[in-house]
């Protein structure tokens, strides 16, 4: 028998133990819910990664729906696309831009309660199954929002309706309440060495 034949005959019985362990844990898991998922960290992708389960949601034909609680003022290239797919997605920018923008506490709170205000009626529609708010930990930071009454009203949706919530700086209550917490780590950011913002991949 070559050495060759013999490693393939290595990695062939390697793979089918890692398969039988992976059949039964998959075989394992039978619980089907809306998850409340949390992205969150000081690294680039959090939206991103929160559009790009919406993708995959419409993709199977079901209703979903953007709350953006910071971010309103940019026109983004994830909700240009989605626009083509009004009869599945809703997008609400309610923001007003970026905190350092306003510069107003109480203009930036009035702005997230209206957002907040959106977020709850849709989570009472019984045809969405996915609901993104975008960068609602900053909200909650800043305390533009009482974090007590948001992670009640998120423990406390409908069984069946997903969940995704963006921001840097999530909160304990909301991470303890969270069924995926997701923590974008920065390793190296391209702003460092000077570039600027660009169409198509910061928006």
């Amino acid at each position: 028998m070559s050495a060759k034949t013999e490693q393939d005959d290595r990695h062939r019985a390697k793979m089918a133990k890692r398969k039988a362990v992976q059949d039964a844990e998959v075989a394992g898991k039978t619980l089907e819910k809306g998850l409340l998922i949390v992205h969150t960290g000081p690294g680039k992708g959090k939206s991103t990664a929160a559009f790009g389960l919406l993708l995959r949601a419409i993709g199977r034909g079901q209703k979903c729906a953007v709350v953006q609680f910071i971010k309103g003022a940019w026109s983004t290239g994830e909700k240009i696309a989605l626009e083509r797919f009004d009869d599945l997605v809703e997008w609400h920018a309610l923001g007003e831009g970026f905190t350092w923008e306003t510069q107003d506490r109480d203009r930036d709170i009035a702005a997230c309660r209206r957002a907040w205000d959106k977020a709850c009626e849709l989570m009472a529609d019984p045809k969405l199954s996915l609901l993104v708010l975008d960068e609602l930990n900053i909200a909650l930071r800043y305390e533009y929002l009482p974090l007590d009454d948001v992670v009640a009203t998120l423990r406390s949706r409908r069984p069946e309706l997903h969940v995704v919530v963006t921001g840097r700086n999530a909160k304990d209550p909301l991470i303890e309440a969270a069924d995926l917490v997701t923590e974008m780590t920065l390793v190296k950011h391209h702003f460092a060495a000077g570039v600027k913002a660009q169409e198509g991949i910061e928006f």
